[in-house]
């Protein structure tokens, strides 16, 4: 597959801890940027060193263009030209539509563990988004207008309520609102059936599945059946919705995954003679 030039936002480690790389990767109708607001930054000062992408046709990548041809083997193959360019197996963090990537990179690529934050369910998109619009049925409505810059009081006050907990601030919403962009259709199409594709491989390495307590797009009672996929772990932040590095909750979100590498990727210290 032919590679692209891909904005990538690097912060080495300012003190490195000896502990695999991060790379971010973000999920559907965002770029990249939404790490840069509060987790790469955090960890960074914990000694991370932290790669964050913009796939294809986001952000600063190139491609926009053609972003409606793009697929999740599109997104896989960016993330693997970004690994490939680190000299030790990272950890993969995806969030969302980001987890279906890295997912599907790991069909046949390399990682340290992975990190998968509020992740497309294995039945897929089909049941959350009918759920989703039962309870929300000026959502599609105003994620257009989102989509375009277009913030009305109403595709606000919606796109609050759905993307994150009632906690956040004006100013925490205020940050998010230009990173939405479109997505393509593709993509998309192709996680509403998610359940018809099993994985092809699986890596057996350690991973951790995260999700908020009041995340309104993929429940966290779904968390289960991505977990027991990867024999992860699980982790629901109280109170935090779907946009987990960016809620109030940033901070327990950042340092359950901080601590979880720690305990399962730190090099064992030899016993004493």
């Amino acid at each position: 597959m032919k590679q692209r030039q891909l904005h990538i936002l690097h912060r080495p480690a300012k003190q490195p801890n000896g502990l695999p790389p991060l790379v971010f990767v973000h999920g559907g109708y965002i770029h990249g940027g939404c790490w840069d607001v509060n987790f790469m930054r955090h960890f960074n000062e914990l000694g991370y060193d932290c790669h964050a992408l913009d796939l294809s046709g986001h952000g600063r990548s190139e491609g926009r263009e053609n972003l409606h041809s793009y697929d999740l083997d599109h997104y896989a193959a960016d993330v693997a030209q970004v690994v490939a360019a680190i000299p030790t197996p990272p950890v993969l963090i995806g969030h969302s539509m980001g987890a279906a990537v890295v997912q599907r990179y790991l069909e046949k690529g390399r990682a340290a563990a992975v990190v998968l934050m509020a992740p497309v369910p294995t039945t897929g998109l089909s049941a959350c988004s009918i759920q989703l619009t039962r309870k929300h049925p000026d959502y599609l409505r105003e994620a257009a207008y989102a989509v375009r810059g277009k913030y009305t009081a109403n595709t606000i006050r919606v796109m609050r309520e759905v993307y994150f907990s009632p906690d956040v601030s004006h100013e925490e919403f205020v940050a998010f609102q230009p990173l939405v962009q479109d997505e393509s259709r593709t993509a998309i199409a192709e996680m509403m059936a998610l359940a018809w594709r099993p994985p092809r491989r699986r890596p057996k390495i350690p991973a951790l599945v995260m999700g908020g307590e009041l995340d309104q797009v993929f429940p966290a009672n779904l968390l289960l059946y991505t977990a027991t996929g990867w024999n992860a772990e699980t982790c629901v932040i109280p109170r935090a919705g779907h946009m987990l590095m960016m809620e109030p909750q940033w901070t327990e979100a950042a340092a359950t995954i901080d601590h979880w590498i720690a305990r399962r990727l730190a090099p064992k210290v030899p016993a004493a003679a």
